[in-house]
């Protein structure tokens, strides 16, 4: 059985994913960076007899675009032994049709970012009394440790784009529209604010992991009170 876990709300996709590893018995572990056809191959052939269902999970490798001929062989190879094992696919973006069709029988759990969380981090600006209104409005469908950390990666990527850097994956992965909205987004910062924004983020994270925060929403709301 194939199970296929994608979408932009990685926080839920991934808590569902470790949620499937600890129900998992010895689960077996890859990441797109340097996975072979020979690993999958010796993974699937080296079932012992009575051995318990293996199960096998791989992130990253259907959107994985510097290797693809290697990835269409391993894909091509768990297609054909789908039936024998669980192999579970985690992707950190929404996949394409094409990507979900590879498996005609595969399990799809697509994890999205309720909308009224888009508004608020697309609309972070500094000075603006829409700022908590926006957050309190998302914090309707989304818990507040989630949306800290989509707040954390929001930042993090107006860094690395207003850099022109893609020294993070996260940005080789952005489609261009996905940039040009976090470069109109970032034109509100200087570099210097957007870097100090980000520390004031990590000191708050590292409080409320220490007890020294108690209360992560009423932290976010300060936070944002001070942009």
């Amino acid at each position: 059985m194939i199970t296929i876990i994608h979408g932009d709300d990685v926080v839920s996709s991934r808590n569902y994913l470790l949620e499937l590893k600890k129900e998992s018995e010895n689960p077996i572990q890859f990441s797109k960076d340097g996975l072979s056809y020979l690993d999958i191959l010796q993974t699937l052939k080296g079932r012992q007899l009575f051995e318990e269902q293996k199960n096998i999970f791989i992130e990253n490798l259907l959107s994985n675009k510097k290797n693809v001929s290697e990835s269409e062989k391993i894909l091509d190879l768990i297609g054909k032994n789908s039936k024998e094992f669980n192999v579970y696919f985690w992707e950190g973006t929404e996949q394409t049709q094409a990507s979900l069709k590879l498996f005609s029988d595969a399990k799809i759990k697509l994890f999205k970012i309720p909308q009224n969380l888009f508004n608020f981090l697309d609309n972070i600006k500094p000075n603006s009394k829409e700022n908590v209104i926006n957050f309190h409005k998302a914090l309707e469908t989304t818990e507040a440790n989630a949306i800290f950390y989509m707040m954390i990666r929001q930042f993090r990527l107006l860094i690395a784009l207003t850099e022109n850097s893609d020294s993070i994956d996260e940005t080789k992965r952005l489609a261009p529209w996905q940039k040009d909205k976090l470069k109109r987004q970032a034109i509100f910062f200087s570099i210097d604010k957007l870097k100090k924004i980000y520390n004031e983020l990590f000191k708050i994270d590292l409080k409320t992991k220490t007890g020294e925060i108690t209360d992560l929403t009423r932290a976010i709301d300060i936070f944002l009170l001070d942009i």
